[in-house]
């Protein structure tokens, strides 16, 4: 964004943030403290200024939000290209709304408070998908994806769209992409190589400490793992990597053995052993100082020559699309074996919500975006010649001049938006991606929950509760900035003053309901 008043007033919201943070991890100390005694969230989501849209009726503008760790500065002529093609296809414009993920709930919040217009917002199982939907927020599609989305449902398995219903019905419409995710660390190459670092002993979290020793020692001036509050291999590993979430608010389904036993993930050994891995690597120095309260994007730690690894979802070609996200080569350590949840289902989806002006047309953009390859790849890479060029052979280059660094248009969100298996490869990625995405997809372990979706309406004080705790204790845990033996006894004690034995309950019953119903083999039975 070009202009200055932005741009200081986001650096000073910025400031305020983590101000508030650094007040709230204070008061935990003296919370714990008085405890034991007694015992003996510059967000670069701002509408990008000057944005350039062909003039048309303001009945016709359509809004896309979703979020995103950059504004790329080209976004207002990809916009005006796009809006020039759906003239022609949709007689609409659309306006792209990025926002920062650090500020997600705050705008998304801001719209529902105000019936600010947005047609298409993008939501997912991690993303309180279910708590938006028993709020109302989102309007039910089955008649919408009937009436103007049949293209759709051509592209995506029926078994996909079923998995994404809550009370049977459908509220958002799942990319098609792959659905499983393993989880793992990835890495500078060029410091694996230059180290000697023999990344085929790294079988367990635990047996990454002494590569970050390595680069410790070698690399003073580098953070040798970048995390974040919401980002560290803690939350990586765990959620969704070998403990279904089962969804919002406390209760898990642990991945291992047979049981389906709904728990809190807080009281279990495997997050008390993470959190102390965490905290032994927060005192010799392996995170970044400020991890308790950076909302920073990890990519561009790197990007910045600041970082050397940090936690992530992976998927077939991963390691290219970090390398090409970081301007740098990355190779990744795979931690946990693909695994399909609900949630990896539901990863990335896009809603109708209620203060949508066209949810017709808004459906047809929508569809667009799974059958139309020309708009889904302007949405994805940009103007063609301008931000990328087409190989002969059909993959996509930067032009001369161009680099990953340098390029104008970069949100890298091919995952996000339509049909991603008609998005352009790029040249340094394999020409079989897409087939290796069907076989990730077949050869990833189903959850024993996979297609149950909790409805947290029942609960949904009590998760709010617990979710206000959450934002009290976990920030510290996660990065390693307190001793978890002596916080997580307080940090239980107050999740079961907020109710979250009640939510725990309430999981376990909808989830015995709909194993006895049939599980998955019920379709749209209860959930």
């Amino acid at each position: 964004m070009t202009d200055i008043n932005l741009e200081r007033s986001a650096q000073r919201a910025r400031r305020l943030r983590l101000l508030a943070a650094a007040g709230a991890l204070a008061l935990l100390l003296a919370a714990l403290a008085a405890w034991l005694a007694g015992s003996a969230g510059r967000s670069r989501d701002e509408e990008p200024s000057g944005a350039a849209v062909p003039a048309v009726r303001a009945a016709d503008r359509l809004v896309l939000m979703f979020p995103a760790s950059v504004t790329p500065p080209d976004l207002p002529l990809v916009q005006a290209e796009m809006n020039r093609y759906l003239l022609g296809k949709l007689d609409a414009s659309v306006e792209i709304k990025p926002v920062d993920m650090s500020s997600w709930w705050d705008r998304t919040g801001l719209v529902y408070a105000s019936g600010s217009q947005v047609d298409l917002m993008f939501t997912a199982g991690w993303m309180r998908f279910g708590d938006e939907v028993s709020r109302g927020r989102f309007l039910p599609l089955d008649e919408l994806l009937q009436r103007a989305g049949a293209g759709i449902s051509r592209v995506l398995d029926p078994e996909i769209l079923r998995a994404s219903r809550i009370g049977g019905k459908l509220y958002g419409i799942p990319t098609n992409k792959e659905f499983a995710a393993s989880k793992g660390i990835v890495l500078r190459a060029d410091l694996v190589e230059k180290y000697g670092i023999r990344l085929d002993t790294v079988r367990t979290l635990a047996d990454l400490g002494p590569v970050l020793e390595t680069i410790k020692r070698g690399e003073p001036a580098l953070t040798p793992l970048q995390v974040r509050a919401d980002r560290s291999p803690l939350t990586f590993l765990l959620q969704y990597g070998l403990f279904d979430m089962l969804g919002d608010g406390p209760g898990v389904l642990e991945r291992a053995g047979g049981s389906l036993r709904v728990v809190n993930l807080a009281a279990t050994e495997t997050y008390r052993d993470y959190a102390r891995l965490m905290q032994e690597w927060k005192l010799k120095g392996y995170l970044n100082a400020d991890a308790v309260t950076s909302r920073d994007s990890e990519y561009e730690a790197v990007k910045a020559g600041a970082a050397f690894a940090f936690a992530e979802s992976m998927k077939p070609g991963f390691e290219i699309q970090a390398s090409r996200n970081t301007g740098m080569p990355m190779v990744a350590v795979e931690l946990t074996k693909p695994y399909t949840t609900t949630a990896d289902v539901t990863s990335a989806m896009f809603a109708i919500p209620r203060t949508s002006r066209h949810p017709e047309k808004a459906m047809r953009l929508l569809e667009l975006l799974y059958t139309d390859r020309d708009l889904l790849n302007l949405l994805d890479w940009g103007i063609e010649g301008k931000h990328y060029v087409v190989r002969p052979d059909g993959r996509i280059a930067y032009p001369p001049g161009v680099d990953a660094r340098s390029v104008r248009y970069n949100f890298n969100l091919p995952w996000m938006f339509g049909n991603q298996l008609n998005s352009y490869l790029w040249d340094n990625e394999d020409p079989q991606q897409w087939d290796n995405y069907r076989r990730f997809n077949e050869q990833a372990e189903p959850s024993k929950a996979l297609g149950f979706v909790f409805d947290p309406a029942p609960v949904s004080n009590e998760i709010a509760a617990c979710s206000r705790v959450d934002e009290e204790f976990s920030p510290a845990l996660i990065t390693g900035e307190l001793d978890p033996d002596a916080v997580i006894p307080m940090y239980l004690e107050r999740l079961k003053a907020a109710g979250a034995d009640k939510v725990i309950a309430e999981k376990q019953r909808q989830l015995d309901a709909w194993l006895a119903a049939g599980g998955a083999s019920a379709g749209e039975g209860e959930s």
